[in-house]
């Protein structure tokens, strides 16, 4: 059994998910690429206490990049969606 810790790794701020979050109440995180929306939906509602709808999740292959000569490649990752119940709430910035 994995520890609830290991499966989210960072959240993700972009424009997207802030207007996410803003209008739809929806928060962006990165997680484990091994993991399913139930592990993902279980940690979330222990670490944060809150109650969690939906999860949806996505996995993004890294990019091909360049550097003078040598290419490089850049990380895969997974991302998840997560829909926060009606009148619950997660910042992440409003504890620092």
């Amino acid at each position: 059994m994995r520890s609830i810790y290991t499966i989210i790794k960072k959240p993700l701020f972009t424009e997207k998910g802030s207007s996410l979050k803003e209008s739809q109440n929806k928060i962006l995180v990165e997680v484990a690429k091994d993991v399913n929306k139930l592990e993902i939906k279980k940690s979330i509602e222990e670490i944060f206490k809150v109650k969690v709808e939906k999860v949806a999740t996505m996995n993004t292959t890294g990019k091909w990049k360049r550097y003078g000569r040598s290419i490089g490649k850049r990380p895969d990752r997974k991302k998840a969606i997560i829909t926060l119940k009606k009148g619950e709430k997660l910042d992440f910035i409003e504890g620092a």
